[in-house]
């Protein structure tokens, strides 16, 4: 099962600085998260795209994904949305990365009306992401935080360009089992990110089993070629464990065999 670390673990740290981390802990892969004082963010110029791809193939690892914030099922028109989901696919595509991470942000309105504005923008922008060789992924999250409304949005999109994010624990708090988000998921599904918390209240990071949330149980019924990524949210917490030297054992953790509860 190959491994990937989200650059949201170190934040603020150079992109060669995260990769030698990634690289010497037993990572394969990065989800980079593209934002504003991070080193990856839309604004890159044409040299700092091919520089930051060779950092990335010089120390042996997949760039994943990209990781922007941009809220497909957002309100408002429709406009500024695809434009920000098209300047995010050239950026994934420079850096080689075969997915984009989007949050659907539907606010607090009808569901209804969330779906068909995330629907719509998905759709026009699907074949420019399939030309480009990247893949939109719609993370479990916010006002879709099950994989069951999130498997909804996708199948009305009904493009191979587009498929799912799951972030297990939005899907564990929003009440689902793994085996039901997987069971809605399973035919869109991108990869999944991990996280472990002491509870719903506290969402401070923790080492990958130290928690509650169910992580185990999800890896069991992942393909061996699945990609699972640890999101470690320090920027939320700033007074969670420094990430870094808790990477060989959060390798170890993800790799090891896990058997069934009980």
């Amino acid at each position: 099962m190959p491994l990937a670390l989200s650059t949201l673990g170190v934040p603020g740290l150079p992109l060669a600085g995260a990769a030698r981390l990634a690289a010497e802990h037993g990572w394969d892969g990065l989800e980079l998260r593209c934002a504003e004082g991070e080193s990856v963010h839309p604004a890159m110029t044409p040299g700092e795209r091919r520089t930051a791809a060779r950092v990335l193939l010089a120390h042996g690892l997949t760039p994943l994904a990209l990781a922007s914030y941009v809220g497909v099922a957002a309100p408002g028109p429709d406009r500024p949305v695809t434009d920000a989901l098209r300047t995010h696919l050239r950026l994934a595509a420079d850096l080689g990365a075969a997915g984009l991470r989007v949050f659907p942000r539907g606010g607090d309105g009808p569901r209804a009306e969330a779906d068909d504005r995330a629907v719509r923008r998905l759709a026009e922008v699907a074949e420019e992401a399939r030309r480009l060789g990247v893949r939109v992924l719609v993370e479990t999250h916010d006002s879709h935080r099950g994989g069951r409304a999130v498997a909804g949005l996708l199948a009305r999109v009904a493009h191979p360009a587009v498929g799912a994010l799951w972030d297990l624990m939005h899907t564990h708090l929003a009440g689902e089992t793994p085996a039901g988000t997987h069971a809605a998921l399973a035919p869109y599904l991108g990869h999944v990110q991990v996280k472990d918390i002491a509870g719903p209240h506290d969402r401070t990071p923790l080492p990958l089993g130290a928690g509650v949330l169910p992580i185990a149980d999800c890896l069991r019924l992942l393909p061996p070629d699945a990609w699972v990524c640890w999101e470690y949210e320090a920027p939320w917490h700033p007074a969670a464990a420094p990430l870094p030297p808790l990477l060989p054992a959060g390798a170890a953790f993800l790799a090891a065999p896990h058997r069934p509860s009980g």
